[in-house]
Formats: structure tokens, sequence, C-alpha cells
């Protein structure tokens, strides 16, 4: 047992000096230590020494493990410190090379149309105000004279979430939130994410953006209504644009308009953006119906109002000419780069 135990040291000691990497020393550490290691294999052997012969062959035992472990300790700082070194000279930073070019994004063309709508009629003193996009009934419909038997409560244009609850299909229901708060007088926009029940193509998306503008005081008449507009389609699209107003119908107004600007791409003239009519549908208007008026308890003998709602991608599509509104939200670099 004492020559096994001199061949277990000598050839651990062998195998740890030969060993070239962590890996390999570990394996002779569990192979001569470990719980099935020789060494723990021989120590089993000492029941069948005597009481006098156990003793001394415990203690070599000992010596045996305590001169191997410190061999192994020894290897390893030593193979420790080689694997540090070589990490370092691959990890070796060349100051001389150019740098990685960092990807920097920047706004998408949606919020940049939706920036500068905010600005010019702030600068025509509206508030830009916020509401759910999940929404009671009574906000996104009846509020707004939209009865339960009108075509757009059909379910095939809305999302119903319940019978009473519908992710809003325009942003017209902050108005009546705004209304009912009863801070008058009121001018304010409200843009934000709508939904309806469309098919995908170039000009329908199932979500889309709307921008609502209201207008709630004394003596509000529609010259006011037209003089907002104008003055908001020259800033959008330059000084020379045009605007005229057809007869149209909206439940929440009265009369209703629908407002064309010229083209701004060929003045007028008639083009393949214009489809060669010289206008450009771009909102619909109107005043305030009174039965809207009355249901956010607004006096109509004193106060009157006006409304418009305009689609943010229809903006973005004109100000950037863009053919397909997919490409708004389809995310490929090539065309956001443009922006």
């Amino acid at each position: 047992m004492k020559e096994r135990l001199q061949q277990i040291r000598e050839e651990a000691m062998k195998q740890i000096q030969e060993s070239d990497g962590l890996n390999k020393l570990n394996e002779v550490r569990v192979n001569v230590l470990g719980k099935k290691g020789e060494l723990t294999t021989i120590m089993k052997s000492m029941k069948d020494l005597s009481a006098e012969e156990r003793p001394k062959f415990g203690q070599m035992v000992n010596e045996t493990r305590q001169a191997i472990e410190t061999l192994i300790e020894e290897t390893k700082t030593k193979l420790e410190a080689a694997e540090l070194e070589l990490a370092l000279e691959k990890e070796v930073i060349d100051v001389t090379l150019p740098s990685k070019k960092q990807k920097v994004g920047h706004v998408h063309p949606n919020q940049l149309a939706q920036k500068e709508v905010e600005d010019i009629f702030i600068g025509m003193g509206y508030e830009v105000e916020e509401g759910p996009e999940i929404e009671y009934d009574y906000y996104n419909f009846e509020a707004l004279n939209i009865p339960p038997n009108h075509p757009a409560k059909d379910e095939q244009d809305t999302f119903y979430i319940t019978p009473d609850i519908v992710l809003r299909t325009q942003t017209s229901s902050v108005q009546i939130h705004a209304m009912e708060k009863g801070k008058l007088p009121l001018r304010m926009i409200a843009p934000g994410r709508v939904f309806r029940s469309d098919e995908v193509d170039a000009t329908h998306s199932p979500s889309f953006h709307q921008i609502e503008g209201l207008v709630v005081d004394k003596g509000i008449t529609f010259a006011d209504l037209k003089g907002t507009l104008e003055v908001f389609a020259k800033k959008m699209f330059g000084e020379d644009t045009k605007v005229k107003f057809r007869p149209h119908h909206f439940p929440f107004t009265e009369p209703s308009a629908e407002m064309d600007m010229s083209c701004f791409k060929c003045g007028g003239k008639g083009c393949r953006f214009c489809k060669g009519s010289g206008w450009i549908e771009i909102l619909g208007c109107g005043m305030v119906h009174p039965d809207v008026l009355k249901r956010c308890n607004i006096d109509t003998n004193e106060y009157s109002g006006f409304a418009f709602g305009v689609g943010l991608e229809r903006i973005a599509l004109l100000k950037y000419e863009i053919d397909d509104m997919r490409l708004l939200y389809e995310n490929d670099d090539r065309f956001l780069d443009q922006f």
C-alpha cells in the first residue's frame, strides 16, 4: 500500500506539471482527490490494516494529499496568470484604428409632421390635449351626436371590447372630455392614435393617427373656422396655398364641410399628385352641433364653436410626397434614413 501510495503521488505530480490548461488541471484534481479519486479509494483500504499501522498510513495519505493540493494551487496560479496575459495580448486596442460609427436614431416622419402641426396651432393660442385610446361608447359616439343605429357604430368599422367600451375611432372624444370640464373659452387640438376595422393598403390601416381641433367661445362663426384653417394650410404647405370648402355631413357638426387645398406640387395646374384636378382633399370640419354642446352643459345661446379633424398620416404623405402609407410603419431604414 505504501508503494501504491508513492506511485499515485508521482503520477499525480507528473500529470499536474504536464497540465496545459485549467480544465486539464481540474481533471487531475478530480481523478486523484475527488470522491471517486485514487487517493480516496486507497483510503478505504485502511480497514484492512492493523491498529498500529493505521495512524502511520493515515499520516502518509495526508502528506501525499497536501503535497498534491499544494502543487495544484501553485500550477493553477501560473496557468491563470498565463491565460490572463494571453487574453490581454488579444484585447490590445490599436488606438490608430478608425472608430466604429454609432448609428443614431431620429424623429419619425409622423412625429415630424405632428410637431409642425402642434407648433402652428400653439402659435395661434391652442392647447394640446390628450385622452384615452380605450373609450366609453358614450364619449366616442353618443356624446358626438352619433345615434345607436348609425353606420359608424357597425362592428365592421369599430373594435368593440365590450358593448359599452371601444377602441376609439376618432380623437373627437377628447373634445367631449375637455368641454365637460366647463373651462371656457376653449381652444385645443387633440392628436392621437385611433382604430378602425380597415384592410391594410396604400391609404388605409386599422391603426392610424388623427388631429382633432376645437374652439368654443362667444360669437364663433364659420368665418373664424375658414380663416383658421386657411392660416394652417398656408403655414403647413406654403403661403401660395389656396383653400376651398365643399358642403358635407358629419353628425357632430352643422353645417359641415370638407376642405380642399390647391396642389402644392403643381400649384393647382393639375398633376399626378392631385390626379389632374389641381386640388387635394385635406380635412373635414364644421360648426359644433348644438346638441353636442348641450350634452356638455354649454349654453348654446351664449356659446358656439367649430371643430375640424385631419389625418396625421395624410399630412405626412402630402408633406413628404410619400405614395404609400405602409412605408411609415415597415421600419425600412432605406426609407426612414431620408428623414
